[in-house]
């Protein structure tokens, strides 16, 4: 979302696809500079290398792909914002070395189309919605129960476009390299429309799923920057220092800053809420009587973020039905109608008072949809989130994700996120699912065709999930590529 939001805006319109291999070509050349130098100040710290591993699954469904005997959808993980450049770097120029050394030709350009949020280019600029349209992405407002145009666009896509398409499954990046949130069902209803549309039209192409991971390390683990970040977290939050000379190691140091700044941001959103919210908040928790402190401390966080979301919820007249996520994406489709009016044809047209009414409307908008922004933060932390383990990485994860909402309180939606260090990425290629097999054990009954989308959407988090998990340490390997 921009800074604040001071009047009503006029509707978003739908940004078609327009496919241009010349700009795709021309970005792609000044790829490996975008990666490592930030564009934004809201881009985490620069990509020096990217590591791909099992390519030669991608390189093969391309083969197939390309010969007419398949139709795939790339679903990828979502967990930081650079997530699609990466996907551009392992299709411009890993998967490309790899089909080279395997001897297979493939027709350019090896791209693919994708599905990305309209809310993007709001708070980004119309600019990124003028590009990835030259890419042939295809933006979808979250929350709809059904954009129509978005989906007829991306089923046409899917089943007869010259490229293959990807789609986020989780909706939005979560923050967390090792937690994947849990999917959307719209990857797997995909599937099952395009292996409608094939067999309507004749066509015996089979239709696969490809899971793919995506995991960020720094180069270096930045203890001293992340012991900066920590502190300047401490000073803006009204938190005194902490007397460290009790504490035996350096990594039990970082852990108990966290879980204290933590505690502490907690129970002023606690306050917050009951005194100028009238939520109703007891000072203690129940939990089970074996829970450790992680997990009591977690349990009051996501008890926080129920409370935060009734008070928007309450003034938009929503039901709270779902998990976060689900709650979180009706929330900004709400929000969007009090802002970027479908109902006033032209707002430059309304007398001054309706004018000002509108931008009052607006403007109240925007400031209730910042308590879901707050919880969309911390929608994926877990007790896990907070074990005692020196990874720099994953205290560096949290401790972000506590600067951005930090940020959000002070009126900055689009925060400049400090530098830790040098990045890289790694990729691993899941095994494809078939949708075909599904699609036609489902046909004929309401219930169970339901009952397969869920299950392909279960199978699809445990693919992804089992990714994560096993990615090695060391995923460099000969499919993949870095620079300096």
């Amino acid at each position: 979302m921009p800074k604040s939001i001071r009047s009503t805006q006029p509707p978003l319109k739908f940004l078609p696809p327009h496919f241009n291999p010349v700009i795709l070509q021309i970005f792609r050349w000044l790829l490996p500079v975008v990666l490592r130098f930030r564009t934004r100040p809201w881009l985490p710290a620069g990509i020096v290398q990217i590591d791909a591993q099992n390519v030669e699954t991608l390189v093969k469904l391309y083969q197939q792909f390309q010969a007419g005997k398949i139709r795939f959808l790339i679903a990828f993980r979502h967990p930081e914002v650079e997530d699609p450049l990466c996907m551009q770097y392992l299709l411009a120029y890993i998967l490309p070395k790899v089909a080279r050394q395997q001897g297979i030709k493939l027709q350019e350009p090896i791209h693919s189309h994708f599905l990305y949020d309209r809310g993007m280019t709001i708070w980004a600029g119309n600019w990124l919605g003028w590009l990835f349209s030259r890419f042939g992405g295809v933006p979808i407002r979250r929350g709809r129960r059904l954009d129509r145009q978005a989906i007829q666009t991306a089923r046409d896509l899917f089943a007869n476009a010259e490229m293959p398409i990807a789609v986020a499954p989780e909706g939005g990046n979560n923050g967390h390299s090792d937690i994947v949130s849990p999917l959307e069902p719209g990857v797997s209803q995909l599937g099952f429309w395009c292996a409608e549309d094939l067999h309507k039209a004749g066509r015996s192409e089979e239709v696969l799923i490809v899971p793919v991971g995506i995991q960020y390390r720094y180069v270096e683990p930045p203890w001293s920057k992340l012991d900066g970040l920590l502190s300047k977290l401490e000073a803006d939050s009204g938190l005194q220092a902490m007397d460290e000379g009790a504490i035996a190691s350096s990594e039990q140091r970082y852990h108990q800053r966290i879980c204290r700044l933590g505690e502490y941001l907690i129970t002023e959103m606690e306050e917050f809420y009951r005194r100028f919210y009238h939520q109703d908040i007891p000072k203690t928790i129940d939990t089970d009587e074996s829970a450790n402190a992680n997990e009591v401390l977690i349990a009051r966080l996501h008890r926080l973020m129920d409370k935060a979301l009734q008070v928007t919820e309450q003034y938009f007249g929503i039901q709270g039905q779902g998990n976060f996520i689900d709650r979180c994406r009706r929330l900004e489709e709400a929000s969007w109608n009090y802002i970027y009016r479908d109902d006033i044809p032209d707002i430059n047209a309304l007398p001054p008072f309706k004018h000002g009414l509108a931008d009052w409307v607006a403007q109240e908008a925007d400031l209730r949809i910042r308590h879901m922004r707050i919880v969309e933060s911390f929608i994926a932390v877990t007790a896990n989130s907070l074990q005692e383990q020196p990874t720099a990485d994953k205290y560096a994860e949290t401790a972000l994700l506590m600067f951005d909402m930090l940020s959000r309180i002070q009126d900055t939606t689009l925060p400049g996120r400090p530098r830790l260090g040098l990045r890289k990425a790694s990729i691993i290629i899941g095994e494809p699912i078939s949708a075909t097999e599904r699609w036609k054990n489902s046909q004929g009954d309401r219930h169970a065709s339901r009952q397969a989308t869920s299950n392909l959407t279960k199978d699809l988090q445990i693919a992804l999930e089992n990714i994560i998990n096993h990615q090695s340490s060391n995923s460099t390997s000969e499919s993949s590529s870095s620079w300096s």
